[in-house]
């Protein structure tokens, strides 16, 4: 079963020692060039008789310093990678390529210069004339995450930097793990060197998104936001823009969207639509937007696949989720999350099966369980099969139709949905077709995974530490954990 590590892309601030290792790098390679200036000149200089001799060991000296293209590589070619992690690794690869270009090519660099310039010439209306790449901020975050060991105190501060975009009406967007556990979160646009405080109105866990404003009118004075673009095609070019590790100044990165699917959400534990490209995302670019070649906004970029049998594959969150928590931001005024069916499900791909629940069709997904704190526990049973959500028909692999030719999970119908609407599901019962209604519901947790960026309550009692887990209509559910150096058990208990 594959593992999917979600890598949350927020760059810690050390940056500093890299460069420091990579200034250093450089200082070494420039102390050896004037070593082998001043073995050239003197051997300039040679005695009379002997210059034809003199002259063809220089030319042979010549020729050896200059260095030799490795196939494969192009004089232009940089490695500075710190996907793998191995950040040090790459320092000297960056140190070794650049020291090879400026050593023995100082003829050649004022070609390549020009030749650069002459490219950076772009048509009005082109991606890299600026107007999108302003709208797109640096993000400075100060976090402080709670000690669950020991719940009177809170852990060390660190630092941490990400990226956002502005979207209109002092209101800017970035990924939730950026601004988790934050004391405190500052701002910078591109070009200025002031720091504005920001301040989160929302956070969605489950998507991983989060709403900043900023009150400063000097921070929005000749801003524009930028335009919620529609969901991309498979092949479409996409340019990512961030902040990343590597350097302080805006960074893009091209690439092509390579997948469109339900994804899984390393931050929330959820499951939404996302965008699969093949586009760098480093640390740091986290909260960045994601581009279409019109400069339409397509999505904000939040997570890598890491893995040693996989590479060039990066996740961002596409405009329909964006959307969808703007939208819930709106309707009540906070952030209420995702809904959910509440049920587990398994495929139907199985004939034999299919017979003994008496479905006729190839259709349809088998509810192996239903929770029991979720509103369809009143409507659905153990052993129902849905084969449809709202007139839409639901295929034995757990898929609906998606666009043209296109196939995705059921659960993408579910998303699309907020809290408290109500679906209509076709199922079959002991092999009677009917229609029910069943309420949708953002899930709960017994024991969540994340508590929106609270500290933990505890109950602290002698030797127990009882810390509240859910409040339903029941009671408290509290778990009690045992201090070390008592006699006592672990006990459960309801509070009413």
């Amino acid at each position: 079963m594959a593992v999917v590590v979600g890598s949350c892309c927020f760059s810690v601030l050390t940056s500093t020692v890299k460069f420091r290792r990579f200034a250093t790098s450089q200082r070494s390679i420039g102390s050896i060039t004037p070593k082998a200036i001043n073995n050239r000149s003197r051997a300039s200089s040679p005695k009379r008789g002997s210059s034809s001799s003199s002259s063809s060991a220089k030319s042979n000296r010549e020729k050896e310093a200059v260095p030799q293209k490795i196939p494969g590589r192009s004089n232009d070619e940089r490695p500075y990678s710190y996907a793998d992690g191995n950040s040090g690794r790459g320092d000297i690869k960056r140190c070794q390529s650049t020291s090879f270009k400026s050593y023995g090519t100082q003829k050649k660099d004022k070609k390549e210069f020009l030749f650069d310039m002459k490219e950076q010439q772009v048509e009005p209306g082109n991606l890299q004339d600026g107007a999108f790449l302003n709208a797109v901020v640096k993000v400075y975050c100060t976090h402080t995450a709670p000690d669950y060991s020991l719940p009177w105190q809170k852990q060390r501060q660190f630092t941490s930097t990400g990226s956002a975009f502005m979207i209109g009406d002092g209101k800017l967007l970035t990924n939730a793990h950026c601004v988790e556990y934050h004391t405190q979160v500052k701002v910078k646009r591109r070009g200025d060197d002031t720091k504005y405080v920001a301040k989160v109105l929302a956070r969605g866990v489950d998507c991983d998104i989060a709403l900043l404003s900023v009150e400063s009118k000097e921070f929005w004075e000749g801003a524009e936001s930028l335009n919620l673009g529609h969901l991309p095609c498979l092949q479409d070019a996409v340019t990512v823009v961030g902040y990343p590790l590597g350097g302080d100044t805006i960074s893009v990165t091209k690439g092509v969207v390579s997948r469109i699917e339900v994804t899984s959400y390393a931050h929330g534990s959820s499951d939404l639509l996302g965008i699969q490209i093949d586009a760098a995302i480093n640390p740091g670019n986290s909260g960045g937007p994601a581009f279409n070649d019109q400069g339409e906004c397509i999505g904000v970029a939040f997570q890598v696949y890491r893995s040693e049998e996989a590479e060039n594959i990066g996740y961002v969150i596409p405009t329909t989720v964006v959307s969808h928590f703007l939208e819930d931001y709106e309707r009540n005024g906070k952030y209420t999350g995702f809904p959910c069916l509440g049920v587990l499900l398994q495929k139907l791909e199985n004939p034999a099966l299919r017979a003994c629940l008496r479905v006729q069709s190839n259709e349809g997904v088998l509810v192996r369980r239903v929770e029991p704190t979720s509103d369809a526990n009143n409507v659905l049973k153990e052993g129902d099969v849905i084969v449809s959500f709202d007139d839409v028909r639901v295929g034995c692999e757990g898929t609906v139709p998606f666009r043209s030719n296109e196939r995705i999970a059921f659960r993408y119908l579910i998303s699309q949905k907020f809290a408290g609407d109500v679906a209509e599901l076709g199922i079959i019962r002991a092999g009677k077709f009917m229609k029910v209604q069943a309420v949708l519901n953002p899930r709960v947790h017994l024991v969540p995974y994340h508590i929106d960026g609270d500290q933990p309550s505890y109950l602290i009692i002698a030797g127990l530490v009882d810390y509240r887990v859910e409040t339903t209509g029941k009671g408290t559910l509290f778990i009690g954990k045992v201090q070390r150096g008592t006699d006592c058990d672990l006990i459960t208990g309801l509070s009413k």
